[in-house]
């Protein structure tokens, strides 16, 4: 079944709407316009990875927005956790699986999720690829590490083919060299 990929939605979030001057003129037309992106691509069967910083939600009404936001978007969600996903959250709605870092075959690719960007990982001198969010806008990677938070994908969920094809437009990273000695 395909696995799609996202990160940094900060469902929810005025703040992070505003920050990073998301072109949407409020909140709820940013939520919408996720939601609506991730049921064009992702379907009901397939596996939907959130790597990290879902929804804003520090009280009952963010809560309520998070659990209903969450029971809108489509495929089995899993939640790989971030800097901005409360305790509750793990708990309070029905994630397929949760965790802070993991790793997803997927078809003949082998990724290594976590929130944040790593400077090696598990396989990563034979191939491995290493997706994350965290930084926004601020990097969007490198050959082997891809930032597929939404602020670098039009506020949509990548695929597989879609990672790869990023990766063959970046740099390759300087401090996965220096540090993996390739």
């Amino acid at each position: 079944m395909p696995h799609w990929y996202t990160a940094d939605t900060h469902f929810n979030d005025d703040g992070i709407r505003r920050f990073f001057a998301r072109p949407f003129a409020s909140t709820a037309q940013m939520d919408e316009a996720m939601i609506a992106r991730a049921s064009d691509v992702v379907a009901p069967q397939d596996d939907f990875w959130i790597i990290g910083d879902f929804a804003w939600c520090e009280d009952d009404a963010g809560r309520a927005a998070a659990t209903a936001t969450f029971n809108r978007l489509p495929g089995r969600k899993h939640l790989v956790q971030g800097n901005h996903n409360p305790v509750w959250l793990l708990d309070a709605v029905d994630w397929a699986s949760t965790h802070h870092l993991v790793e997803v075959q997927d078809e003949d690719q082998l990724f290594v999720l976590c929130h944040y960007p790593l400077v090696t990982w598990n396989h990563a001198r034979s191939g491995s690829v290493n997706l994350f969010g965290h930084v926004h806008l601020n990097w969007q990677g490198a050959a082997n590490q891809i930032n597929v938070g939404v602020d670098c994908w039009d506020f949509a969920p990548v695929s597989r083919r879609d990672v790869l094809l990023r990766g063959f437009e970046l740099p390759e990273s300087e401090l996965f060299l220096q540090v993996e000695r390739v």
